[in-house]
């Protein structure tokens, strides 16, 4: 009989998991979260298989719990992700990414002529799309969409 062989990723005592984060946007998020900076343990991997998003990635971080502006980050690039909150090895809580309707000095408008480009002026978007994510410049009204992103 053939002897299975398994991997498997050690558990967190206290820290978050973020799931559902489409492959292609993994190093998205790491990037947005400076977790290069991070100096507890960091497990990611990618290409998992996944129903909903075919592929997806997972990111889980040892004694690490974001703010609301970071989790906000990670809803514009991975809005399908999902967060989990592991306190003594178990999760207490479990947050669903939600993109919010206006996002203030978190994203860069793509109008190079814009004002927030120009000069020291926080910016500011409207959501147009959340499941796309679109978002409309308060200054300028130029669409911002995912695929021009940059997050500040």
């Amino acid at each position: 009989m053939k002897e299975k062989k398994q991997l498997s990723v050690s558990a967190i005592k206290n820290g978050t998991v973020i799931d559902h984060i489409p492959a292609q946007s993994l190093f998205k998020v790491i990037q947005i979260l400076n977790l290069e900076h991070i100096r507890d343990q960091i497990t990611f991997g990618a290409n998992f298989e996944s129903k909903k998003l075919g592929k997806k990635a997972i990111i889980k971080l040892s004694n690490q719990f974001f703010r609301d502006i970071d989790i906000n980050k990670i809803a514009l690039v991975a809005p399908q992700a999902k967060l989990n909150i592991i306190k003594d090895y178990e999760v207490v809580e479990k947050k669903v990414v939600e993109v919010p309707n206006e996002i203030i000095g978190i994203a860069k408008c793509m109008n190079p002529q814009c004002i927030t480009n120009n000069e020291e002026i926080v910016t500011k978007f409207t959501v147009i799309s959340k499941e796309n994510v679109a978002l409309k410049c308060h200054y300028c009204e130029r669409i911002t969409d995912q695929e021009h992103l940059v997050i500040l």
